[in-house]
């Protein structure tokens, strides 16, 4: 890879995981509701990308039902988990998303898996598990259950997209942001009344954080990323993108103060270890899946 490259790839990880950190300041420090915040994030996608909207790609159910997932769905229920849960925890719970798509694939991929990729599984589960213990137990907030329900949502999406051939990945994004707008702002103003108040009462920072992460994260380094993809070989880029939980903790115990310990440490290690495993093994939905847990975060 060339330096150039590098650098570029290096730029989409840390502003993938400054997402985490703007989300986190909306929907905990701002007080927005996060489905209000979902379905403002998806109306500046799909209003950006409206231009690759149609031709629409076929089957039709298809592509909505997997725009559903990884839109609303996946970032819906990150963000419900970034108001009680910190970025880094969230980050690396967020990577169990792995060994599920893994799962997934032999399930309705037919994919085979052997020593490695399982022992990759193993690990990972481990590093989630020990992150969410403690002497007294096993902590698991609903913040985090919000997060492994996200990594599911996006895993399932990433293996039914790859039943789906010929989608660019501008016109994906359009269909991400079309499909999830109109059900996550009919929800919110079900679930959340007094949204549009809130945001009108936070001002500009919550349309700074907005704009950020709907045109930067969601349109500009998924884009990068898929140059990237397209350029070199996807199992060389698959683990550099392990940047971002990495990045991520750091930003999340610089700027909140998130409590890094023994245990936090050694979860982190095992997790990302587990990952990595899995990701310098070839196979169909892995490099689809990191740059969905990647944006999502």
């Amino acid at each position: 890879m060339s330096l150039r490259d590098f650098g570029l790839l290096t730029l989409v990880c840390l502003v993938w995981a400054s997402n985490n950190i703007v989300s986190k300041y909306v929907v905990s420090h701002l007080g927005l509701p996060p489905l209000f915040y979902a379905a403002v994030r998806f109306g500046i996608v799909a209003a950006a990308t409206l231009p690759w909207l149609l031709p629409m790609p076929r089957p039709r159910w298809r592509l909505l039902v997997v725009a559903s997932l990884m839109g609303g769905g996946n970032f819906a229920l990150l963000f419900l988990g970034l108001k009680t849960s910190t970025p880094s925890a969230t980050a690396v719970i967020g990577q169990i998303g792995v060994p599920i798509t893994t799962l997934l694939s032999m399930l309705m991929l037919g994919e085979q898996i052997r020593w490695r990729r399982a022992l990759g599984i193993t690990l990972t589960f481990a590093g989630c598990l020990a992150v969410m213990y403690d002497p007294r137990g096993f902590a698991l907030s609903p913040g985090l259950l919000y997060v492994v329900a996200s990594a599911f949502a996006g895993a399932l999406g990433a293996v039914m997209m790859k039943q789906i051939e010929g989608v660019k990945p501008l016109q994906f994004q359009a269909w991400v942001g079309f499909a999830s707008f109109f059900p996550l702002a009919v929800l919110s103003a079900w679930l959340e009344p007094g949204q549009v108040q809130q945001a009108l009462t936070a001002g500009w920072p919550f349309v700074a954080a907005v704009l950020y992460s709907g045109l930067v994260v969601s349109v500009g380094a998924h884009t990068g990323y898929y140059f990237l993809i397209g350029r070199y070989e996807a199992n060389l880029i698959s683990p550099l993108t392990l940047m971002t939980p990495l990045a991520t903790i750091a930003l999340g115990v610089a700027i909140f103060h998130d409590p890094f310990g023994l245990r936090m440490a050694a979860g982190t290690l095992l997790a990302l270890s587990g990952v990595l495993i899995i990701a310098v093994r070839r196979n169909h939905v892995m490099p689809l899946l990191l740059a969905i847990r990647n944006r999502a975060q």
